[in-house]
């Protein structure tokens, strides 16, 4: 049963312990040691990616804080993404970056699941958004993260309370474990159908992307005219492409119709692919349009006037380094236009092509359900958070 509020707060840096740091350079010598940096963490899973073993001569100045099974990492570095995980068995004894707020739960006042669940919190982050500063780089101290309120009801109600926030992540998780087997599957029925498209061990016609259609590289209208940006089309940036959807998510921002009138516009059922990334993968990183949009010059764009737009899409989507291994020598993680256009792709028969394009829009109907779901888990879930961290559940 639980209680009606929590009244109790009180800093976090009171119910957590110290953390010990080390000078790999100095004192690891040759020794290989685990390092967790902010890549490390997954924001939207909120794990922490397989071991990265380096040299601990070789470690980074940021290389610093020994962590154990347990402990919550905090990013300190762009709030609002939520960069923070748990620290799994496998990484007990890691070093992780000083770019971390490391919290280790003092076990007599604090439960480490109930804790893991604040910071992933709405109040938590919007106080970390609120706190922030640097315009171009938001950031926050250790001192704001450890001196930033927690409600602290008895420590049995608090395992309650994140049993409750536990099953319902899991809820959350199984879902989003089924809909990247549903990922799996195109991927698989493509490859069964196909081949490997760089290996083309079935020996199929390949032609270039030119010879498919025709390819678009965007652009960004002056940011000095704000005339040109409004609401009479969606323009498109690589983070609507670099995630798990096969089509464009929708743009954040939008370009006027005196906008749209000097931008770079595609239709529906064109393929639009990261070619300039500040990570190297995820350049080749692809998406369909369902809708005409306009995009910006990080993304080239394939229109085809050839073939079928999902079996080109999906040829993409297994195997990026088609578009990966075109990017130039002269800056590192773009691919230009005119290397853009000569990438080659198999080009079975259309017939075939067809077919695998009807097996791709079940598996999309079928993703397209589950995503439903998903979205009324999670807003379940963020009922349940908010309601927890009130004294409501």
């Amino acid at each position: 049963m639980g209680i009606t509020k929590v009244s109790l707060s009180c800093q976090i840096r009171d119910v957590v312990s110290n953390v010990i740091t080390w000078n790999p350079v100095r004192d690891g010598h040759d020794q290989l040691i685990c390092y967790i940096d902010l890549s490390s963490v997954d924001q939207n899973t909120k794990t922490i990616s397989p071991n990265k073993s380096i040299v601990a001569r070789e470690a980074p100045s940021r290389a610093r804080q020994l962590v154990q099974t347990g402990d919550i990492l905090v990013s300190t570095v762009r709030p609002n993404l939520n960069g923070v995980a748990m620290v799994n068995s496998s990484l007990n004894g890691a070093t992780a970056s000083t770019g971390f707020c490391v919290l280790r739960p003092d076990k007599e006042k604090l439960d480490g699941s109930y804790l893991f669940h604040w910071v992933k919190s709405s109040e938590f982050i919007s106080d970390m958004i609120r706190k922030a500063t640097g315009a171009s780089y938001p950031a926050v101290s250790d001192r704001i993260v450890l001196e930033s309120k927690i409600p602290i009801p008895p420590i049995a109600e608090q395992k309650r309370i994140a049993a409750i926030l536990d099953k319902a992540e899991e809820l959350r998780s199984l879902r989003r474990k089924a809909l990247a087997e549903l990922d799996a599957i195109v991927q698989s029925i493509f490859l069964e159908m196909f081949g490997d498209p760089v290996r083309n061990p079935k020996g199929w016609e390949c032609k270039s992307i030119k010879q498919i259609g025709r390819a678009v590289t965007g652009n960004t209208p002056s940011r000095s005219q704000p005339e040109l940006y409004g609401d009479a089309i969606e323009w498109i940036k690589s983070d609507n492409i670099n995630t798990p959807h096969s089509y464009l998510t929708k743009a954040s921002e939008g370009l006027s119709q005196l906008g749209k009138e000097i931008s770079r516009i595609v239709p529906k059922c064109s393929i639009l692919v990261t070619c300039i990334a500040g990570s190297p993968d995820c350049i080749g990183n692809a998406a369909i349009a369902d809708r005409e949009v306009a995009f910006n010059q990080q993304i080239n764009a394939l229109v085809p006037e050839l073939g079928d737009f999902r079996f080109l899409y999906a040829q993409i989507l297994v195997n990026k380094c088609l578009v990966q291994e075109a990017s130039t020598s002269s800056m590192k993680g773009m691919v230009n236009k005119s290397r853009f256009e000569e990438i080659q792709l198999i080009f079975p028969k259309i017939e075939l092509q067809e077919n695998f394009g009807k097996a791709f829009d079940k598996i999309e109907s079928l993703k397209a359900t589950q995503r439903e779901s998903l979205d009324q888990l999670d807003a379940l879930f963020s009922s349940l958070q908010h309601r927890a961290f009130q004294g409501e559940l």
